[in-house]
């Protein structure tokens, strides 16, 4: 078992994270059989130093029959990045949003963001109050998707803190599409990127809200772990199609949320484009496939919530601002867009 692995089972009594997760372990070093180790403490004169000290011990010698040098400091000096972040956090508008929802693909292509817009237009025909924020830092399709791309954030407060967000169809969205051009590329290196969503995540005027929801960029790299560092996801939706190549990537999606390091209950997999069906016939094409999806969440145990079609009415919607469910309430399509948010309305 790695060292690492050994110090995450250690719990701070007090803030209830393991001492890996709060940044509190700094150097590393084993000589013979004495493992040399810094224990950070999160504040000066900590009174858990001395039992994390014998937890360090304990769980060292019986893991990796190792005996332990530890030194115990004071907690390192604050970075001028760590204080905005930190302020960030002490300030943020989610703290009057109920739960947070994070729409996820492991592959582009696949309808994520089409079914994040419809299945937040659901829960609001529902009566609840929801907002977007489109995560997906590289290829934001939110304010297409609502109609408001010409929307120009403004302070919702004297002091020019807080961002107010668009709404359109009851939805309030916050998208990093708001602040370039519809034609200039966004290549921006991993820091950059991150402290961007940071400001999205806590500076946007939310107000109450019963759901958030996530549109995650296709994937699972820095930009998911960064938002699950900031905000408290209450659950994962998992957006694929039939087709081999995006069910492969789906397990690694599913994979990083129930890792232990990450521990995000699965709602279920929206298989989108299942299949075709011609408005002049009776016959159903399963253009990318057919029963993949139902074998790929029985071995990962999850429940395939919904089929959605390849319909070009959905994709019409889109391209219009106008999600496909907010005038089609009595279509197959709506009705099994209103079942999926069901399923995350009573999912515990």
């Amino acid at each position: 078992m790695e060292i690492t692995d050994i110090l995450r089972t250690i719990i701070h009594p007090e803030l209830q994270k393991n001492i890996v997760e709060l940044g509190m372990i700094g150097s590393v070093k084993q000589e013979g059989d004495t493992l040399f180790l810094t224990l950070r403490m999160p504040k000066k004169h900590d009174p858990a130093a001395s039992p994390l000290r014998r937890a360090i011990e304990r769980a060292v010698e019986d893991k990796m029959g190792l005996k332990t040098s530890i030194v115990v400091s004071d907690p390192a000096p604050i970075s001028k990045q760590q204080k905005v972040q930190k302020e960030l956090r002490e300030n943020t508008t989610t703290s009057n949003i109920q739960r947070v929802i994070a729409v996820s693909s492991g592959k582009g292509g696949v309808g994520k963001s089409t079914v994040t817009a419809n299945l937040a237009v659901s829960l609001q025909k529902m009566g609840y109050k929801v907002g977007v924020l489109d995560v997906d830092i590289y290829g934001p399709s939110m304010p297409k998707m609502f109609g408001v791309e010409s929307y120009v954030p403004v302070p919702s407060d004297n002091e020019g803190k807080m961002i107010q967000p668009a709404e359109n169809h009851g939805v309030k969205v916050m998208s990093i599409g708001f602040f370039i051009k519809g034609d200039d590329a966004l290549a921006w290196r991993g820091p950059m990127a991150t402290s961007a969503l940071r400001q999205l995540v806590h500076q946007t005027a939310w107000g109450e809200l019963d759901f958030l929801l996530l549109d995650l960029p296709p994937g699972t790299g820095d930009i998911h772990l960064t938002i699950v560092g900031e905000l408290k996801i209450d659950a994962a939706l998992i957006v694929t199609t039939p087709q081999m190549v995006a069910l492969a990537d789906v397990v690694r999606g599913i994979s990083l949320f129930k890792s232990e390091h990450v521990n995000i209950p699965v709602v279920g997999i929206v298989e989108n484009m299942a299949y075709f069906k011609p408005s002049d016939s009776d016959k159903t094409y399963y253009i990318f496939g057919k029963d993949k999806t139902q074998e790929i969440a029985k071995e990962s145990g999850v429940e395939v919530l919904e089929q959605i079609p390849l319909d070009e009415f959905i994709a019409a919607g889109g391209d219009q601002g106008l999600p496909y469910v907010t005038d089609n309430q009595q279509s197959d399509i709506a009705k099994a867009y209103m079942n999926i948010a069901n399923k995350i309305v009573n999912f515990k």
